[in-house]
């Protein structure tokens, strides 16, 4: 785990169901988990997009994999999930 708003395993077995699965066109670069550990590291820090580490995707993949999961309520149902286990 190289940074402290990285998943854990048993974190990424909560969340990773909740994330939409998309029709495979070609094999995707980046898996969902490190996209969303790079939008967990911009939100933690709140540091420019542009900014993030070089060991995780490219802002450009994280900003937009986070805009379409904003739009689509799936931080809202990742949330919630959250919330229950609490």
């Amino acid at each position: 785990m190289p940074y402290s708003s990285s998943l854990t395993d048993a974190e990424w077995e909560i969340i990773g169901p909740l994330l939409p699965q998309k029709k495979q066109t070609r094999p995707p670069v980046w898996t969902k988990r490190h996209i969303l550990d790079g939008i967990l590291y911009q939100l933690k820090n709140g540091c420019n997009w542009g900014d993030l580490p070089k060991d995780l995707p490219p802002y450009s993949t994280v900003f937009w994999h986070y805009k379409q999961w904003r739009s689509a309520g799936v931080l809202e149902q990742i949330r919630d999930a959250l919330h229950v286990q609490v």
